[in-house]
């Protein structure tokens, strides 16, 4: 009687029969799940619930505290879309990131355009998306180590690829900082201009828009030279991307 041929297994062997390759193939394929599943069950949540602290106001009222920062008061309230003014949404977008409506988390030309100026002699400027800076404020740290900007792309693929970007929006508007310990445009509205981010007018939301590249040195309250020519500049884009009916061209909807 011959003997009955079995299949080859299809089961990994036994741990102590594997070789140091093997183990280490295992455990980098067992940490890379636990890390894709990790990351996006976060950005899952954040979608869901608002966030009411983030990486960065941790570490700065970690800082403040520390460091006794003179006149520092943390202040952070969420505050809904359909309750933040549309000229705040068009601001920030004007500000920040006019291609927001078209890019799928990165702008590469803008990319492109900033090293070009910075080869000609001139200051290296940010291009970071709206997307980028709201998976550095949620998740990360600051810094331009490879590893964190790596990190920075890989969180704004997951937020573009499950978030809307009415979403993406809403949570900048309310994680941004404006001003030393002032975070979220609800709580720049009051602080500054005594009313709700409901009502804020144009040139309003223009000079807080204005104060994002260095909301610890700029003040919307007392706005420099500098602030006052940058915040014209914003209201020009404003103007240039549609105005509020910008809003409705992508999501249905201003508000």
């Amino acid at each position: 009687m011959l003997p009955i041929s079995r299949a080859p297994s299809r089961h990994a062997p036994p741990w102590r029969e594997r070789t140091v390759a093997g183990r280490i193939g295992f455990v980098l394929r067992w940490s890379a799940q636990v890390f894709f599943a990790f990351t996006v069950a976060q950005v899952i949540v954040a979608m869901m619930i608002p966030p009411s602290l983030t990486t960065f106001m941790l570490r700065d009222r970690v800082q403040a505290a520390l460091t006794h920062r003179k006149g520092y008061h943390f202040r952070h309230e969420w505050v809904s879309y359909g309750n933040i003014s549309d000229h705040a949404k068009v601001a920030v977008i004007a500000a920040e990131d006019q291609k927001f409506s078209e890019h799928f988390g990165f702008d590469f030309e803008s990319v492109e355009k900033a090293i070009a100026d910075h080869e000609r002699g001139r200051k290296l400027r940010g291009a970071s998306t709206i997307s980028q800076q709201v998976a550095k404020n949620l998740f990360l740290w600051p810094g331009k180590n490879p590893v964190r900007k790596g990190l920075e792309a890989y969180y704004t693929v997951l937020i573009e690829a499950l978030w809307p970007k009415r979403r993406i929006l809403e949570v900048y508007l309310n994680t941004a900082e404006f001003g030393n310990g002032i975070y979220g445009v609800k709580a720049a509205s009051e602080e500054f201009f005594d009313k709700p981010p409901s009502d804020l007018s144009r040139y309003e939301a223009a000079l807080l828009a204005g104060v994002l590249p260095n909301p610890k040195r700029l003040r919307a309250d007392r706005p420099s030279s500098y602030l006052e020519r940058r915040t014209y500049n914003i209201v020009v884009f404003m103007r240039r991307i549609g105005g509020t009916e910008y809003l409705e061209g992508f999501w249905g909807g201003a508000s």
